[in-house]
């Protein structure tokens, strides 16, 4: 049995590394990231959070992100030669013992275009687990993800969205490997170290007073039920019903639906521009709170955790880190999404034994 704490680093996002080079991505709608099997979509305004992750032996090592919005593992490999690969570290069977290939194909989709590999079987070092199925990419078109930080995708959803790829929890939970059934993230707001993912574990130190649990709707991404939508406190009509939602560590904005994203987007007088939601950095603090209430509970988003400086010149850039998202009958996907804005502020537990996901205050 392994208690496995992963750090991880909090880099640019795609958007924001491809506007550094004058390249101006579209706010493409986020339902593009969940077209089965999921994969990222650039769709986001702030930073990932990526760690470490070794295959095969003698171990080679690739920076990952850790995705409770997926559920397929894959890696750029030497079998890619697209640019997308050719800028990242790649993954080589070759060197590796214990490497055996299960000579299965696979399709992945994001909004620049789709993405094929195969699968092959390899023991992940930094985690501990013997034999894990992995995607190797051979083709990964177009320019999204040459600017990112990271080589591949961990995905910690549940395996129906994996399609025929066991999920890693799944191995894990499967081998005895971890104690808890479960995966936690402390995301840090700030640049420094202190991010981190344990699985099978819960870092107490990490938050303060108790978690409150709230059962997954939907097992297949994290969904839970949001209970209310407050802007200043306001009550509102909105998750008046319940509000179906995604907790996605792979996504670092916050999404919800396109009239209720329009009604904040007034509030808060913002426009949109090529740059994203923009608003003027002077008035951050009198910008109001966002409350969602989960499990009874009521959870706060000051405009501090939203919205997003950047300098350029010396010049300070603000931006909201809010999004819309649309309809899609045909993914069926829940039109609000939790990603790193709301995950910042709180320690998250995603607990496979009770099917619930915890939220307590990060310290």
């Amino acid at each position: 049995i392994i208690m496995c704490v992963v750090p991880l680093i909090k880099g640019k996002s795609i958007r924001e590394a491809m506007r550094e080079k004058g390249v101006f991505l579209p706010y493409v709608n986020a339902a593009l990231k969940y077209q089965p099997p999921a994969v990222l979509a650039a769709s986001g305004a702030t930073a990932f959070y990526y760690g470490a992750l070794s295959i095969g032996s003698p171990p080679q090592s690739f920076m990952v992100l850790f995705d409770t919005g997926s559920a397929n593992l894959w890696v750029d490999s030497v079998y890619c030669n697209d640019k997308a690969c050719n800028t990242h570290k790649k993954f080589d069977p070759k060197r590796s013992s214990t490497y055996t290939s299960s000579y299965g194909r696979f399709s992945m989709w994001y909004g620049a275009g789709d993405m094929d590999g195969i699968y092959g079987y390899d023991t992940l070092g930094s985690i501990v687990v013997p034999q894990q199925e992995v995607g190797l990419s051979v083709t990964e078109p177009g320019d999204n993800f040459v600017v990112a930080k990271f080589d591949g995708i961990l995905g910690l959803a549940y395996p129906s969205d994996a399609g025929d790829q066991r999920p890693l929890m799944d191995t894990m939970m499967q081998e005895g490997l971890i104690q808890y059934n479960c995966v936690a993230f402390y995301l840090s707001r700030s640049d420094r170290a202190g991010s981190e993912v344990s699985f099978g574990e819960v870092d107490y130190s990490k938050f303060r007073g108790q978690l409150t649990w709230t059962p997954v709707t939907r097992q297949k991404w994290w969904q839970i039920s949001v209970q209310s939508f407050k802007i200043n406190n306001q009550p509102s009509s909105w998750c008046s019903q319940g509000c179906e939602t995604m907790v996605d560590t792979g996504n670092p904005a916050i999404f919800m639906p396109n009239s209720v994203h329009q009604y904040t987007m007034n509030l808060l007088k913002v426009q949109p521009t090529q740059d994203g939601y923009m608003v003027d950095c002077s008035q951050i603090n009198s910008l109001p709170t966002l409350t969602f209430t989960i499990g009874g509970v009521d959870f706060p988003v000051p405009p501090s955790a939203y919205v997003e400086t950047t300098y350029r010149g010396g010049s300070p850039s603000c931006s909201v880190a809010l999004y819309p998202t649309q309809p899609s009958a045909a993914h069926d996907l829940p039109l609000w999404i939790l990603g790193d804005v709301f995950l910042q502020e709180y320690y998250s537990v995603f607990d496979r034994t009770y099917n619930r996901v915890g939220f307590a205050p990060a310290v």
